[in-house]
């Protein structure tokens, strides 16, 4: 049996964050992609948020996870795919409603703004937490 992919990356500001992450998605029985970087040399997050959303509108990953310093600017890229929704989440509560009433695909953390327990709980509660639907799904066909 094929594990699900998660695909996660990160700019120069969340390289730590993404290590214990992916480590947690393995930990969880999914298959992680991690898509850089891998350096804390400076790099532009657009980059790595493209490359997420790009595994997730390929069907290359059911979910993403993207990082950069605060969150914002990862998550502007990643959204700009049309079939990604991405959703910057700061605890428990924002990860689950993303998932439950925005059907969002990516989780987008800012390794500068979140402590990586909270961090942890996010990714954990995301990838558990289901779509949904009902009067939910009108509003999520309209985001596309």
């Amino acid at each position: 049996m094929t594990r699900e992919t998660i695909a996660i990356a990160s700019d120069h500001a969340g390289v730590a964050l993404k290590a214990l992450l992916a480590e947690e998605v393995e930990r969880l029985g999914y298959q992680p992609l991690d898509l850089g970087t891998h350096g804390t040399q400076s790099v532009d997050y657009p980059d790595f948020g493209r490359a997420v959303a790009k595994a997730v509108a390929d069907g290359q990953a059911r979910f993403g996870v993207a990082i950069c310093g605060t969150g914002i600017g990862i998550s502007i890229a990643a959204n700009r795919e049309p079939l990604v929704r991405a959703a910057l989440c700061h605890d428990v509560t924002t990860a689950r409603l993303a998932r439950q009433h925005n059907d969002a695909n990516v989780l987008a953390l800012g390794a500068r703004t979140i402590g990586n327990e909270v961090a942890l709980d996010c990714l954990r509660t995301f990838l558990a937490t289901a779509f949904e639907g009902g009067r939910h799904t009108a509003r999520v066909a309209k985001l596309s």
